[in-house]
């Protein structure tokens, strides 16, 4: 496969994201235009629950076919399963395809997987046919036991993804977390994607986890099953792709 042929597959497994603190509505129209002037789309628009109308109408005006995903129990994962579950609940009603929820990680880090399985099945639950992505915030579990432990509970309990981290905390994605999770992932008994985030800010980084999932788990990658979350790379990708080849 050539170079450029990696990088249209890695354009496809974007989930273009902007979850910027104290955002509004004036500052999302403009990166909404930046980004939906491309020909070329991620495979989805990841915006915090407040921007999904927004994000909505504005794929709409355009005649733009594009997944919506948003965000809940989220950055923390420190939210009662019940609020979560009216989270759920509301963004689906907006217009939200899929939901990003954060894994009580802080219950597991005490050892109380029960309250994480019984949230984990509450949420499941709540999304019904939406895709969901369990956020296991690897970056602030401390072992490499902690990780496959969060990855295979997230399993367990129907997540369709199992993704890395919020990005809201010191230590995002690492190949050594990506590996762990990947192993986890490939071992299951049905297929599980595997999302990368927090942290992804190059072509080369992305490329390289692209490459970690297909030798892992013996499988293409596709946004079907792979996803990388980042707000920069979609820039740097499209213009990478603009340019002529040799």
């Amino acid at each position: 496969m050539t170079n450029q042929l990696k990088l249209q597959q890695l354009l496809k497994l974007l989930d273009l994201t902007r979850l910027t603190d104290n955002d509004n509505s004036t500052e999302m129209a403009a990166w909404l235009a930046e980004h939906m002037l491309s020909t070329k789309l991620p495979a989805a628009f990841c915006v915090y629950p407040a921007f999904l109308t927004q994000c909505r109408d504005r794929l709409a005006e355009l005649g733009v076919q594009s997944t919506l995903a948003t965000v809940v129990n989220f950055p923390s994962g420190n939210a009662a399963a019940d609020m979560v579950v009216q989270e759920i609940q509301q963004a689906l009603a907006l217009g939200a395809d899929e939901i990003d929820c954060v894994l009580p990680y802080q219950a597991l880090l005490a050892g109380d997987t029960g309250r994480v399985k019984s949230f984990l099945y509450d949420v499941r639950e709540a999304c019904g046919k939406a895709c969901l992505k369990i956020i296991i915030e690897s970056g602030e579990l401390v072992t490499p036991q902690q990780i496959i432990k969060a990855t295979e509970l997230a399993i367990e309990c129907g997540a369709d993804f199992v993704k890395s981290s919020t990005g809201k905390v010191p230590v995002g994605i690492t190949m050594e977390a990506a590996r762990i999770m990947l192993t986890v992932i490939a071992a299951a008994k049905r297929p599980v994607g595997f999302k990368a985030s927090g942290g992804v800010r190059t072509v080369a980084q992305a490329l390289e986890l692209m490459a970690m999932y297909e030798d892992i788990t013996g499988r293409l990658a596709q946004p079907e099953l792979m996803r990388i979350g980042a707000s920069v790379l979609f820039s740097e990708l499209s213009a990478l792709l603009a340019q002529p080849q040799a």
